[in-house]
């Protein structure tokens, strides 16, 4: 493959990525939650279905624990997380999602299938699944994270 073609390649797929997570919180604030940003999703990604510490979460998101936290106490303030004892480590705090939390969840993935539905128009569903199988083989396993 050339360098041009796998430049291309590359940018074509960023913007697809920048693309479908604006389109996701796009959708996300119009089922009424507007005082999120799109970094709060991927923390609650992490969150569903049993919760995190936030060493957890600052790892999932590839930053500092201190931000981490400080996204947890936003979040906390806006009620979408508590925090309560972690089950297994009397030291540590497990950040699970409230009621409100896990229904913005639920917005999420409903604005994503409603995000995806110009592909499927564009290619047809047989070819967007086929290329979701690929990449799926191409993408490296762990934590889905925004790229800063």
């Amino acid at each position: 493959m050339k360098n041009s073609d796998a430049m291309s390649l590359s940018a074509a797929l960023l913007a697809a990525t920048g693309s479908l997570v604006e389109d996701i919180h796009n959708g996300v604030v119009a089922l009424g939650y507007t005082d999120l940003r799109p970094t709060h999703g991927f923390v609650f990604s992490r969150l569903a279905p049993s919760g995190a510490t936030v060493t957890e979460i600052a790892e999932h998101l590839g930053v500092t624990r201190q931000a981490a936290s400080q996204i947890v106490d936003e979040l906390e303030r806006k009620g979408y997380v508590e925090r309560r004892p972690h089950p297994d480590d009397a030291r540590a705090r497990l950040v699970v999602l409230t009621p409100q939390g896990w229904r913005c969840t639920r917005a999420a993935e409903e604005s994503a299938a409603e995000a995806v539905q110009p592909w499927i128009e564009l290619l047809g569903e047989d070819r967007l699944l086929a290329l979701r199988d690929e990449l799926v083989r191409l993408a490296p396993t762990g934590p889905i994270r925004p790229s800063w």
